[in-house]
C-alpha cells in the first residue's frame, strides 16, 4: 500500500504553491513622490490619488503581480504656477491621458529584502519597459516597501514645445514610492 501512495505522489508531481496574498495599501502611510529641478532649484511633489493592486509573495515570485494606477491630475508640488502647468498638455496632458499605469508580472530576488519588479509603465500615451528595484520588509501581516527610480520624462513625451529642452528642467525625474500594506 505504501508503494501505491508513493507512486501516486510521484505521478501527481510537486504541490502547487499557494497564490500570492493580496495586500491592502494603507494610504495614510503611503505615498508616491517625484522630484526634479527648475532652473537649478530642486522641487518635490506628490500624487494624492493613486491605487495599487498588489499580489506578492517572496516565496512565489512567479505568480506575483502588481498593478498601480496614478491619477496624474493629482500631482502637486506646492507651487501654484507649476501645479497648474503639470496637468496641462505641455506636461502630463491629464485631459487626454488621465492615468499613468505600472504593471509588473515578473519579479527577481536581488538579495535579502531586495527585489526587482519587471514591468511596463504607461504615461501620457507611451508605454515603455520599466525595472523597479525595491526593498521589502514583511513582519507578520504588515509589509513596508520602498522604491526609487529615475525616469526620462522626454521618453514619455512629458515636456512639449519649449519644455522639450533640458536647460530649465532636466530630462531625469526621480519617482519615489513608499508603501505600507496589510495582508488581506
Amino acid at each position: 500500500m505504501r508503494t501505491h501512495i508513493l507512486a501516486a505522489c510521484l505521478v501527481a508531481g510537486p504541490a502547487l504553491a499557494a497564490p500570492p496574498p493580496a495586500w491592502i495599501v494603507d494610504k495614510a502611510h503611503s505615498a508616491v513622490h517625484f522630484s526634479s529641478s527648475f532652473n537649478g532649484a530642486v522641487f518635490t511633489g506628490a500624487f494624492s490619488r493613486w491605487s495599487a493592486d498588489i499580489r506578492f509573495d517572496p516565496a512565489n515570485l512567479a505568480a506575483s503581480q502588481v498593478t498601480a494606477v496614478i491619477d496624474v491630475a493629482s500631482a502637486a508640488t506646492g507651487d501654484a504656477d507649476r501645479d497648474q502647468a503639470l496637468p496641462a498638455d505641455d506636461f502630463l496632458a491629464a485631459g487626454k491621458f488621465p492615468r499613468a499605469t505600472f504593471v509588473a508580472h515578473a519579479f527577481k530576488a536581488l538579495g535579502p529584502g531586495r527585489y526587482l519588479a519587471i514591468g511596463q509603465l504607461s504615461l501620457r500615451g507611451v508605454t515603455k519597459p520599466l525595472n523597479l528595484p525595491f526593498t521589502l520588509k514583511i513582519a507578520g501581516s504588515k509589509a513596508t516597501m520602498a522604491a526609487s527610480v529615475p525616469l526620462d520624462r522626454l521618453a514619455f513625451g512629458v515636456g512639449q514645445n519649449e519644455w522639450r529642452k533640458t536647460d530649465a528642467i532636466p530630462a531625469a525625474v526621480t519617482v519615489a514610492i513608499a508603501v505600507n500594506a496589510d495582508r488581506r
